[in-house]
């Protein structure tokens, strides 16, 4: 029979060589907090080096602009870094396995897969993607654009067909501030919207939000198609995650602007999630892509 709760008292307490019981002290809110940040510190150390040279033998492009490095995270020294419509160029001709391209290139092309689940889209203004006019929209008989853009003057097109406005595009070869009607997207277009400036914006993420009150996907992971890619989709995925859920990381310790910018446009502006409405978006642009163009536009594939 156990001894009863006196004579074990009396049994521990007689007993020298017995190690006392002690409490651990108690911690206050803020070492909580920094073992806490010690703890994640460690973890997101791990995850980078998870991804570490985790891409070889593939292939993967991306563009340099500050959107895509919520996507990019931990495989920034692993990745190809060239303007939008080089790196569709190089995926064409079968350099990449893998591009984070412009949605025309799966659009217009039937021959790449798209990763299910990410994207760079927006819900109403996207800030870094819009037409800037000194005159108005309406009397527009030229448009030049930069001709990094792709996704951009086919979503520009529609946008001033719907309008009933069907105006010629060529090459923007001089300053944008000198011309009178000029499409710029990603890191140039947010220079040019936060100098000071003669022109009124037309941002065309705002504008197809009107239009269709649906999100706007600018850009996807395109693969090349019958080729096994089940552990680079894997790869890209966590480094999407990874990049979401270090946001603020990000936020605080990237270079491009200033914090604030930094803040509202990755954090408010730019999302990276596939969805459904997403893909409503993707569906509707495909149908006005057919309403106003010429050229063949194929079904998006997706790929999990």
């Amino acid at each position: 029979m156990p001894p009863r709760r006196e004579e074990f008292r009396r049994i521990v307490s007689d007993n020298s060589d017995m190690p006392k019981l002690r409490m651990a002290p108690r911690e206050n809110s803020d070492e909580l907090l920094q073992r806490f940040e010690r703890e994640q510190r460690a973890l997101d150390l791990q995850r980078e080096h998870n991804l570490e040279d985790s891409l070889a033998p593939f292939r993967v492009g991306s563009v340099p602009y500050l959107n895509t490095v919520p996507l990019t995270r931990g495989l920034d020294e692993q990745i190809l870094f060239v303007p939008p419509s080089q790196l569709a160029e190089m995926l064409r001709r079968n350099e990449l396995d893998a591009g984070l391209v412009s949605i025309t290139a799966a659009l217009f092309e039937d021959r790449y897969d798209i990763l299910d689940g990410i994207a760079i889209a927006s819900l109403g203004e996207v800030f870094s993607v819009f037409l800037a006019h000194k005159k108005p929209i309406q009397h527009a008989q030229t448009i030049e654009y930069d001709p990094a853009s792709l996704a951009s003057v086919a979503l520009l097109q529609v946008l001033l067909a719907e309008r009933g406005l069907h105006p010629e595009f060529k090459p923007l070869a001089r300053p944008p501030q000198d011309a009178e009607y000029v499409l710029l997207i990603g890191n140039p277009a947010i220079d040019f919207r936060r100098a000071p400036l003669d022109h009124q914006i037309f941002d065309l993420g705002a504008a197809w939000y009107d239009l269709t009150r649906l999100p706007f996907v600018f850009a996807i992971w395109a693969l090349q198609r019958n080729k096994n890619t089940e552990r680079l989709r894997r790869q890209l995925r966590e480094a999407r995650d990874f990049g979401l859920d270090t946001l603020d990381y990000l936020i605080e310790n990237r270079t491009e602007y200033d914090r604030a910018f930094r803040k509202d446009y990755l954090g408010w502006h730019i999302h990276y999630h596939l969805g459904s409405d997403e893909k409503r978006g993707i569906a509707k642009f495909v149908e006005l892509l057919r309403k106003n163009s010429n050229r063949t536009v194929f079904e998006p594939k997706y790929i999990a």
